[in-house]
């Protein structure tokens, strides 16, 4: 019982310190980037950014980013309750805080594609260390969530990508800026693709299914030359209408030749597909543990 209860609290203390680390980098890569070159991209922060620009620099970023979540949190109190709210409170304050704090920060370039992409790159990072971390930082992923409860037909993807685009689309118009239609389609596309990496890891693998009529043989002579377990599974070709089995195994990258050559030697008739498999758990790939 004390065990758990100490692997509770570090888990929680690494929580809060991974959230306060994405909340420096987030605010960072807005302000020190993004604000400095009249940048608007999706989210609270977008439109943080679009005021403090349009009343040259007299409204807070910080204060912005509260008040506009503070209805959004107020939605969340019934379907979440009041616990995962005073949470997102709690990242929330201390995102602005450091929104607040980097507006000072000159920027790093005049250059603003090479801003975009360095805020985008600064940006994901901290959305991966939220998802990863299990943390809510408010704004338009969690009104999305909100909205889908009450209108079904669209999905929190769907809803999180409208709400983004009316902001970046009347950043745009407010600021006689169209380019910055160009600059936010960058910038979201260098934040989901860093936050994915941070989120599903570097250390992808291959998923490996092999269709073959020598199932049993086939997996014994796999076990014994290659290091990755096997699985079996019974199907049916619908063209031929004939028993086939099916051999399962997930392997990294650098084995996948090895795997070729060895069905290719025993099975030339072998149908193999290699996908990717973006997280995979257990022996001899990540342990399931390690996951927050």
């Amino acid at each position: 019982m004390k065990s758990e209860r100490k692997k509770k609290l570090k888990t929680e203390f690494y929580r809060y310190l991974a959230m306060i680390i994405a909340c420096a980098i987030y605010a960072l890569g807005t302000d020190v980037f993004l604000v400095h070159h009249s940048i608007v991209g999706g989210g609270v922060s977008g439109i943080a950014t679009l005021l403090y620009v349009k009343t040259n620099q007299r409204l807070s970023m910080g204060l912005t980013t509260v008040i506009f979540n503070i209805p959004i949190l107020a939605l969340s109190l019934k379907f979440d309750g009041w616990k995962f709210v005073l949470r997102c409170l709690i990242t929330i304050g201390v995102l602005s805080a450091f929104t607040e704090l980097f507006t000072v920060i000159p920027s790093f370039t005049d250059e603003p594609i090479l801003a975009t992409i360095y805020g985008g790159v600064l940006q994901g990072l901290g959305v991966g260390l939220f998802i990863r971390f299990k943390v809510s930082s408010g704004g338009t992923e969690l009104l999305a969530r909100e909205i889908r409860h009450w209108f079904k037909f669209f999905s929190i993807p769907v809803w999180i990508a409208i709400m983004n685009a009316i902001i970046v689309v009347s950043g745009a118009i407010a600021m006689n800026k169209i380019e910055n239609i160009c600059y936010a389609l960058i910038l979201i596309f260098a934040n989901t693709k860093v936050s994915d990496v941070v989120v599903t890891g570097i250390n992808k693998s291959k998923m490996c299914y092999i269709i073959t009529d020598h199932g049993e043989d086939l997996s014994d002579y796999l076990i014994h030359h290659s290091p990755r377990g096997i699985t079996l599974i019974e199907g049916k070709g619908m063209y031929t209408k004939q028993s086939r089995q099916l051999l399962l195994t997930c392997v990294k990258p650098p084995q996948i030749e090895q795997l070729r050559a060895m069905v290719k030697e025993f099975d030339p008739n072998a149908f193999v597909i290699v996908t990717d498999a973006n997280e995979v758990f257990g022996k001899g790939f990540t342990d399931i543990q390690d996951k927050y």
